[in-house]
């Protein structure tokens, strides 16, 4: 399992690499009159796009699994329940009186 995953990790850099340096020589150079960058180059700008851009996140938590059992929970409780959790969530977001908007 891992090495494929290492695998199409190593095609899908190497497709988008390509796809960096065909699209800049392509595009740029003919309208911002700019030198032409190879594909290690091109590589180089996609890695820096996404630390930059991008970062290393990895999977998002949650997603429309966490979202649907959520809803189902809140769906699930009584109005009091409800109140108690929207009054618990408020508290957990810290508002700082010293703050002024000018």
């Amino acid at each position: 399992m891992i090495p494929k995953v290492i695998g199409i990790a190593i095609i899908a850099a190497t497709v988008l690499s390509g796809a960096v340096m065909l699209l800049w020589n392509g595009v740029l150079v003919n309208v911002l009159h700019i030198s032409i960058i190879s594909f290690w180059q091109a590589a180089g700008i996609l890695l820096l796009s996404k630390i930059l851009f991008g970062g290393f996140r990895g999977r998002q938590m949650g997603g429309w699994h966490m979202k649907r059992r959520m809803f189902m929970k809140w769906e699930s409780m009584t109005p009091e329940q409800r109140d108690e959790f929207r009054s618990r969530m408020r508290g957990c977001h810290r508002q700082d009186s010293n703050i002024s908007v000018a």
